[in-house]
């Protein structure tokens, strides 16, 4: 009986530990453009970066496998320039479910074209916080980091700042480091002013919507939708207002990346006067989408 005890004991352990995990991340390698290369090496890559995301404990909290954070990366390789180094990009996608409905919106949906790396088949990945030394690892890091600051942010106000901060520790660290990406000088949309963006209290305004418009907004539609749409709208401002000190906001853009075609569906219901408040701040802080938008103005409402 004490065996069993101590049986059960242990599988509700290592139960528990499989279950502590935050992400759910489906990763992808994709090798299409080299040429002639061992495409094992490619799959055992793949295997390797999903254990790295997913084995890891990323934060103190416990989730149980319907809360995990569900998030997408897909890496496209390009370029081998050496028996173990790569460069491609990285595309980064997260999705949260909206409360009471069978919905998933897209918080996220970014592509990093910096992604340079060294990788050794069946070498263990390893990460260390306050180094550079593996550039895979840190790019990986600081991803998870990042889709924990932004999921956290939808379910309270400016709740992913400690992530945001790990991540950002990542960037400090790889001022010095050869491969791009982690350098304000480098580009206007890198990994250095995403994380600058999200911690910079000038584009607060940025977070506040982020909770906004998914708390307030999205969760609430399914029970009361003029309320819920209302609020997205209301929430819009805020983006307007880091639009007007800042046009060209990584952060901006990004969120329009993700929440364009969204945005159509959920504004193509409104009333005639919420409508065109929208549309007005649509095409002045988006207008790369303005044909999209147009289908906004075209409904008929109410």
């Amino acid at each position: 009986m004490k065996k069993l005890t101590i049986l059960i004991s242990i599988f509700f352990f290592i139960l528990s530990s499989v279950s502590a995990q935050e992400l759910r991340c489906n990763v992808t390698v994709s090798s299409q453009k080299i040429k002639g290369a061992n495409k094992n090496l490619f799959r055992t890559m793949q295997s390797d970066l999903y254990e790295f995301m997913n084995n890891r404990k990323w934060t103190e909290h416990v989730y149980s496998y319907d809360e995990k954070i569900k998030c997408n990366i897909l890496i496209r390789l390009d370029e081998q320039i050496a028996a173990d180094e790569f460069r491609g990009s990285i595309q980064v996608q997260l999705t949260r479910p909206v409360y009471n409905s069978s919905y998933e919106t897209t918080i996220l949906n970014i592509k990093d074209n910096d992604f340079h790396c060294r990788y050794v088949e069946y070498q263990p990945l390893e990460f260390n916080e306050t180094s550079n030394r593996d550039n895979l690892t840190n790019i990986l890091a600081y991803y998870a980091y990042v889709i924990l600051g932004f999921d956290y942010d939808t379910f309270s106000p400016m709740g992913g700042t400690q992530y945001f901060e790990k991540a950002q520790a990542i960037v400090n660290n790889s001022q010095n480091a050869a491969m791009k990406g982690w350098k304000a000088f480098e580009s206007e949309r890198n990994r250095y002013w995403l994380v600058e963006n999200m911690l910079n209290n000038s584009y607060q305004d940025y977070r506040n919507c982020l909770y906004q418009y998914h708390r307030q907004g999205l969760d609430l539609m399914s029970e009361r939708p003029d309320d819920g749409r209302s609020t997205i709208a209301n929430a819009l401002r805020d983006i307007q207002k880091v639009f007007r000190r800042r046009p060209n906001t990584y952060i901006v853009q990004a969120f329009f990346d993700a929440k364009a075609d969204e945005l159509v569906n959920i504004f193509s219901k409104s009333y005639p006067d919420e409508r065109n408040r929208v549309m007005a701040i649509l095409t002045e802080v988006d207008p790369a989408n303005g044909n999209k938008y147009e289908k906004i103005a075209e409904n008929e409402g109410f």
